[in-house]
């Protein structure tokens, strides 16, 4: 096989992971925003607190996943890949299986802490004792998701991206299902106790992670990997189980701490917002918590879409990056590199400026009449969801060259710097503070992992930046349509309800999509992305 085949491989493999896994978190994503649509509308006037004290729960829970998976999931991914490489496919199995006894025990310990320190945590968060019942309700599912999320590491080390991505819209379909039935039953015909139902909301996350083991042990057993998995220790295997786990705790450690980078940006801000606001102004508790929602929980649940895209091509190039690196294969890891910053841009420059256009009906569907202060934080964090990606997918790649020292290095320059101006920014910007404090925090990282990545690989950044530049003129294309239109439509055809600005997206956003689809097969971009579909797209639709 010759290195341009091997390439091509690499390259498709790249593609097809990334698909996978994009239409996995895509749809996850997809359906917890659109449950918003008429959960926020049957917590009534009590919607935005409701959708705070969810976020607020959410964002403790979320940091204690990370916590309580100590970053395995995706070490084991890469530790699958490196054995397998070296043709030691039975240490694969032995390794998952010893690190799901790890994660059982791990699970138990971070629950029982989460649930313990609820209290505590709330009154930190500025949520008082309301928040106590929603995070406590989160524990089962802290006990169970560090086991689940091996199994996804495991399929994700063999570059089988598919059962990863069933089980995340299994999981959400559940999850969903669950939490409107249970908001329907509490907010229209129960008590009318909005805490109630946002804990039963929370409480989703558990009755849907059982619905992903269910799918995960599915694929496992199809795939002929549910007998290898649990059976005995083969004899010719001699590494000593703690040697094992050592080794890939020590692989784990800087994913954890750059897995939750994120988190804990929001955790500074759900920790020091509220409580610096009440010192500078006379808002009261609860338009400090409205405000909380306006900038941090409204947006999120639709920002974290366009994150899915991100996530997935930084998740599917580790294994795929560890093993060219391994190999010393200079060119198809620099390759593998420029595809990577290639797809985001691709993807996330369109899917951003296209949302700031209709930035006001995507909030109306979701939200319904919004306000100036609302509207204005939710174009500021989506601006921020290009930071947020390019994060997210410059660390993984940095960890995939065993840059541990460096990758913890940066996440702290970039955290320093974060608290250094959080209290600074919320005092000027007020509720825009947290935003802009996160974006330059993050900032540091990105500059420094960039640069540390091409010392690496040697990618050909004049390449990469041609390319961002055709990304960027094509963007301004479907700019200078869609706007314009929005405008109009806007002046002369006033909107009133989510069904009319539902329309607006569809018809403007489907003009852009397919301005920016037609120009992305035109110049050949989207190969990338897409690999020989592309041809066959130029075919059907007659693109030269």
């Amino acid at each position: 096989m010759t290195k341009k085949q091997k390439q091509l491989t690499q390259q498709e493999q790249l593609v097809q992971g990334t698909a996978w896994l994009t239409a996995g978190n895509f749809i996850s994503r997809l359906l917890g925003a659109l449950y918003i649509i008429p959960w926020y509308a049957w917590m009534g006037r009590f919607a935005p607190e409701a959708n705070a004290l969810f976020g607020m729960g959410y964002e403790i829970y979320a940091l204690f996943l990370l916590i309580s998976t100590v970053g395995i999931p995706v070490a084991v991914a890469k530790q699958i890949a490196k054995y397998n490489t070296l043709d030691q496919m039975e240490m694969s199995f032995y390794l998952v299986r010893k690190v799901l006894q790890l994660m059982l025990i791990l699970g138990f310990i971070f629950a029982s802490l989460m649930f313990g320190l609820a209290p505590v945590l709330a009154d930190m968060s500025g949520g008082g004792a309301a928040l106590i019942p929603v995070m406590r309700s989160l524990t089962l599912a802290v006990l169970v998701f560090p086991s689940m999320s091996v199994l996804r590491g495991f399929f994700q080390g063999f570059n089988k991206l598919y059962p990863s991505a069933v089980s995340q819209v299994a999981e959400q379909l559940i999850r969903v299902v669950w939490m409107l039935l249970t908001a329907f039953l509490i907010m229209k015909m129960g008590s009318g106790n909005y805490v109630e139902a946002v804990t039963q909301s929370t409480f989703a996350a558990f009755v849907g992670m059982l619905a992903s083991f269910a799918t995960l042990f599915y694929f496992l057993w199809r795939e002929d990997f549910l007998f290898p998995l649990f059976r005995s220790t083969p004899e010719k295997i001699t590494i000593s189980t703690t040697a094992l786990l050592l080794e890939t705790v020590k692989e784990a450690i800087p994913f954890i701490i750059m897995g939750s980078a994120v988190q804990i940006f929001r955790l500074i801000d759900q920790m020091t917002y509220i409580n610096t606001m009440s010192l500078f102004t006379d808002f009261s508790p609860t338009e400090l918590t409205v405000q909380f929602a306006y900038f941090a929980s409204n947006p999120g649940k639709l920002t974290m879409i366009i994150i899915a895209v991100a996530t997935s091509i930084g998740a599917t190039s580790i294994p795929l990056l560890t093993e060219s690196f391994i190999k010393k294969n200079r060119q198809e890891t620099a390759s593998l590199v420029i595809d990577n910053l290639v797809m985001l841009m691709l993807f996330m420059t369109p899917a951003v400026i296209g949302g700031i256009v209709l930035a006001k009906p995507l909030y109306e569907v979701f939200y319904g009449q919004t306000e100036n202060l609302a509207l204005g934080l939710f174009i500021a964090s989506l601006l921020q969801t290009l930071i947020l990606a390019l994060y997210t997918v410059l660390s993984p790649i940095l960890q995939a060259f065993f840059e541990t020292k460096r990758s913890i290095l940066y996440f702290v320059y970039g955290l320093i710097a974060k608290i250094i101006l959080q209290v600074p920014f919320i005092y000027q910007f007020q509720a825009y503070g947290p935003i802009w404090s996160t974006t330059i925090g993050l900032l540091v990282p990105i500059v420094l992992s960039y640069r540390r990545i091409h010392q690496v690989s040697s990618f050909n950044r004049r390449l990469v930046m041609t390319k961002i530049l055709q990304i960027n003129l094509m963007t301004m294309i479907m700019f200078c349509i869609i706007a314009p239109l929005t405008v109009a439509w806007y002046l002369f055809l006033p909107t009133n309800g989510r069904l009319y600005a539902f329309v607006i997206i569809a018809m403007i956003g489907g003009l852009g999509l397919l301005v920016y689809a037609y120009l992305a097969l035109k110049t050949r971009l989207v190969d990338s992305m897409i690999g020989n579909k592309a041809n066959t797209l130029r075919q059907r639709f007659r693109i030269e």
